[in-house]
């Protein structure tokens, strides 16, 4: 660990101090964290969430307001006590829709996602993350059933449409397909949200209470890490190696699969992600989306595979309809 008297952080760890609402608080950090990764620390044990937060810092200005900044790259001490300003949101109250939407997700080509994934500072965090993050199961992991993890946002969900029903939001047949989908599939739900929002929104959607199918977990925003490309910059993924390190009994990228809208989410595990279409205006698209329908499809189509990380996910829809094809000629 690096001493109280140097000067700037190193890729050690080092444990800063923070003061917020009359209170202080500890967190273990190291140089090649970003800005994004230490905001992500500090919700952990304040519950104020990263995009809430403001950092104080003597001498260090506005460098602090930027994510991407490395820590290594500022003269922290920790002798020295930071700041944050904050306001924990009551999630019960205030709905994300309030928050700006991300628009500009975007696709890495091939050596830039193979640089990110092998980088050994982003392995050095999945490591981290895998010993600070504890994932707490609901239902029992199933020996022999492959997984499939779901995020909410545009996926299951149209959160940014406004409605007196949440279930006039919910994404069309998403019971019919976490029914089919659990016969083969351990079911996650992973949110860029905090805890308290996924408890909720998958509550008010009868998603936990089901009787035709179980979540085995649901995970957060802190499971995520924050990456850095050369041509997108800083963003944060879902690293689904977190899971696996947990259930190495039960899960590997040979048997897992993700859903989400944003493909920047996978980047730590191209191999085992599907871009989902997003799900928006519900209102006006409820009565012809058949997304999840056709995915059913896919995934018992596909789980009879021993690796289905061979497969690539872009051409689901052919694989689907090639095997509808062999069905009917059969």
């Amino acid at each position: 660990m690096a001493s109280s008297s140097s000067s700037a952080i190193t890729t050690e760890e080092l444990t800063l101090t923070v003061k917020w609402s009359g209170k202080e608080y500890t967190v273990r950090v190291c140089g090649d964290d970003s800005i994004a990764e230490l905001k992500r620390r500090i919700s952990e044990v304040t519950n104020v969430l990263p995009k809430r937060q403001k950092l104080l810092y003597p001498k260090v200005g506005s460098k602090l307001s930027h994510d991407a900044t490395l820590l290594s790259q500022l003269p922290l001490k920790a002798s020295l006590k930071m700041t944050m300003i904050g306001t924990v949101e009551d999630d019960l109250l205030i709905d994300p829709v309030e928050s700006p939407e991300i628009l500009d997700d975007f696709e890495l080509g091939q050596e830039e996602v193979i640089d990110i994934k092998d980088k050994d500072v982003n392995k050095q965090k999945l490591r981290r993350r895998v010993e600070q993050y504890k994932i707490e199961t609901r239902n029992p992991c199933r020996k022999g059933k492959k997984l499939l993890v779901l995020d909410i946002d545009y996926t299951l969900f149209d959160h940014r449409s406004t409605a007196e029903n949440p279930l006039e939001l919910m994404r069309p047949y998403l019971h019919e397909f976490l029914t089919a989908a659990y016969a083969e599939y351990d079911i996650m739900i992973w949110s860029a949200t905090n805890m308290k929002w996924v408890e909720l929104k998958m509550a008010q959607l009868g998603v936990l209470d089901n009787t035709n199918y179980k979540i085995t977990a649901l995970l957060d925003h802190l499971a995520m890490i924050t990456v850095q490309s050369d041509t997108r910059g800083v963003f944060d993924c879902k690293p689904l190696g977190l899971i696996w390190a947990k259930f190495p009994e039960f899960y590997s990228s040979k048997n897992t699969i993700m859903f989400d809208d944003l493909r920047r989410n996978f980047v730590m595990n191209p191999q085992n992600g599907l871009t989902i279409r997003p799900f928006k205006k519900a209102h006006a698209n409820r009565s012809n989306d058949q997304e999840l329908m056709k995915l059913t499809q896919y995934l018992l189509a596909i789980a009879e595979l021993d690796d289905i990380s061979k497969l690539d996910h872009k051409h689901w829809e052919y694989y689907t309809e090639n095997g509808s094809k062999r069905r009917r000629h059969a």
